[in-house]
């Protein structure tokens, strides 16, 4: 199993290309099949124990990786049950049926094991699970679900009601029963590009991406019922333009430095002087050598150049970056601000209130790299609502405005003008608070502004405030956020 950070993101139609390539060479799908479903039971005997296992089948390739996983776990001496949804439908999932030869239970008859794999649907799901193909006589006869409570063990069986008697009702029991689950590829029910929900899974512990991490593994709804995400290599070459953000390598000062060369960041306030405070004290805890702050505002810390906004205190040619939106407001003052930024000459981090007060063409005319932040209420006013995808929109919104383009949210997706993209991994429930975006702008600045390449800066900004935020746990603040920077930043 392998982290998945800095991999590649295939969506089902890039990685059943890869597959086909890898096909073209003359390894047969069997053999595909064999080498993920060996991979799995690997994966699953190291964290089975000696407990039972019971993989669920659907009629699909996803189902064929189950039959094969479950015959090596066998093979291993793995107490293992196999219930299906249905007879397999592919040529490649009905000879991994015939390598089988336990019994085969019927989906809505089964009972639960301490053990639950979900090889039901994965990459390329277009339904919801109540709409698959399935025998409806040994659902509509079924009469169970699970009481994980019932017994000493956690697994018992109870009468179901009516309501329960489908495929999502007998999935739910049998996965709430069991002590550990794990998905094969994906949590059956999501949509493998856009990470929405077709049917609404359990909420796995583990997901075993096959090959390739998927984009609905990190969109959300979808990257909620994941769990953890780990990477099984099955043999296929794969290359994206997305990825998986990652850590970043960040410079660090060395014997020669001193506060310029660590970069200097302006950040220019309005009205609301708390959120360009904040985002001034984050640009320092990332590691900028020298913030100053233009604007009406006063008080601690010490080490923030506090300036009166002016023409010239904006013309210093050694301002590596400048942060404007947060708390900037959207009157004339505002406005007149937001202009004279746009023709500073300097990197622009563009956020908040400024993001309402300019359009794409005027960010596409600048001639100086610019990285935009806006979470998804900005986002809409600024190139309009879609029902794309969220990469999608990254990608057209990060063209049309010729920036790089920080979507903002609980899956933050980073792309740029050529393509590239990057997702970052789920990202703390407790950022949902007043001027944690401030701080993020901050951040991105003092990467900026320590000359990093705009995509590199943007990654490194966003990767921080994660990271920072992880740290912090539950009920932080913004304050704490910006200040938790400082330990989040990587020891050189």
């Amino acid at each position: 199993m392998i982290g998945i950070a800095g991999q590649p993101i295939l969506t089902a139609a890039e990685m059943r290309a890869a597959e086909d390539a890898v096909i073209a060479t003359g390894v047969s799908v069997e053999t595909l099949m064999d080498r993920a479903g060996t991979a799995i039971a690997g994966a699953v005997r190291r964290l089975a124990g000696a407990n039972e296992v019971l993989i669920l089948c659907g009629p699909g390739n996803n189902g064929g990786d189950g039959y094969v996983a479950a015959r090596v776990l066998a093979e291993m001496g793995v107490s293992v049950r196999i219930a299906a949804l249905s007879e397999p439908k592919t040529d490649a999932a009905k000879s991994a049926r015939a390598g089988w030869s336990g019994p085969v239970e019927k989906l809505a008859e089964a009972k639960p094991a301490a053990i639950l794999v979900d090889a039901l649907f994965g990459t390329g799901l277009t339904r919801p699970l109540d709409a698959a193909p399935h025998p409806s006589s040994s659902l509509a006869d079924a009469g169970a679900q699970l009481n994980p409570k019932g017994s000493p063990n956690g697994l018992s069986w109870a009468p179901a009601s009516a309501g329960e008697r489908s495929v999502v009702g007998c999935f739910h029991s049998l996965a709430n029963a069991a002590q550990l689950s794990i998905a094969v590829d994906l949590p059956s029910g999501l949509a493998t590009d856009s990470g929405e929900a077709l049917s609404t899974p359990p909420v796995f512990d583990l997901t075993l991406a096959l090959g390739a991490v998927k984009p609905a593994h990190l969109l959300q709804p979808a990257a909620r019922y994941c769990g953890q995400i780990r990477l099984l290599d099955i043999g296929v070459p794969t290359v994206s333009q997305a990825e998986v953000l990652k850590a970043p390598s960040l410079p660090t000062p060395g014997p020669d430095s001193h506060k310029y060369t660590r970069g200097m960041v302006a950040i220019i306030g309005g009205g609301m002087s708390g959120a360009s405070d904040l985002a001034a004290l984050a640009a320092m805890r990332a590691g900028a050598g020298y913030v100053t702050l233009l604007g009406d505002s006063e008080g601690p810390p010490h080490a923030l150049v506090r300036m009166p906004f002016s023409d010239h205190a904006l013309a210093n040619d050694r301002i590596g970056a400048l942060v404007i939106g947060p708390g900037l407001g959207r009157d004339d003052t505002a406005n007149a601000r937001l202009e004279a930024a746009l023709t500073s000459g300097h990197p622009l981090i563009i956020d908040g209130d400024a993001l309402r007060l300019i359009d794409p063409d005027r960010i596409k005319a600048l001639k100086v790299p610019v990285i935009l932040t806006p979470h998804a209420g900005e986002f809409d006013a600024l190139f309009g609502k879609s029902n794309d995808d969220k990469v999608t929109r990254a990608r057209h919104a990060a063209t049309r405005a010729n920036a790089v383009v920080v979507f903002k949210g609980a899956d933050t997706v980073i792309a740029v003008p050529d393509g590239r993209v990057r997702i970052a991994q789920g990202s703390s429930d407790w950022l949902s608070t007043a001027g944690t975006g401030d701080v993020l702008a901050g951040a991105i600045g003092a990467m900026l502004a320590a000359r990093l390449d705009p995509l590199d800066a943007a990654c490194a900004g966003v990767w921080l405030h994660g990271d920072a935020a992880r740290r912090l746990g539950a009920a932080f603040i913004a304050d704490d956020l910006a200040e938790a920077l400082r330990s989040a930043r990587p020891a050189p």
